[in-house]
């Protein structure tokens, strides 16, 4: 018995049919799913997921928190990217080299937050002190 799952992200999405049996994490630890489960929904949390064909082939889906609904012997899995590769290793390093890459570009935002802040409180104070905005 095998399901279809249904990966979509905003810049692509990918269908594998066939596929017998999926492990995933969530808040409260590790899952697996096979065909015909329960409908149930979840959040993924960020990290390895694993599915697997009836060759046996696991693949491996890297993917930040990620929403995953079984319904209808589909599991659909909806994300803000995913990587998918069979090489263990492989993966790995493509996950941590992604999960560093938004570190820095949320420390970048924070940075700028921080400045338009600093703006915003400079305009008001020169705002305050000027005369002609004084009833």
């Amino acid at each position: 018995m095998t399901f279809t799952l249904n990966l979509l992200a905003s810049n692509q999405e990918q269908r594998f049919d066939d596929v017998c049996s999926f492990v995933g994490a969530d808040a409260s630890g590790y899952f697996g799913i096979q065909a015909n489960y329960a409908r149930f929904m979840t959040v993924l949390v960020f990290g390895l997921a694993r599915f697997r064909y009836a060759d046996e082939t696991w693949h491996y889906l890297a993917l930040p928190n990620a929403l995953a609904s079984f319904h209808a012997n589909q599991l659909t899995i909806s994300t803000r990217y995913f990587l998918i590769d069979t090489d263990f290793d492989r993966i790995s390093a493509l996950l941590e080299q992604q999960a560093l890459k938004e570190s820095e570009n949320l420390h970048a935002t924070r940075e700028s937050l921080q400045r338009m802040d600093l703006a915003i409180f400079k305009k008001i104070r020169s705002l305050k002190h000027n005369p002609q905005w004084q009833s």
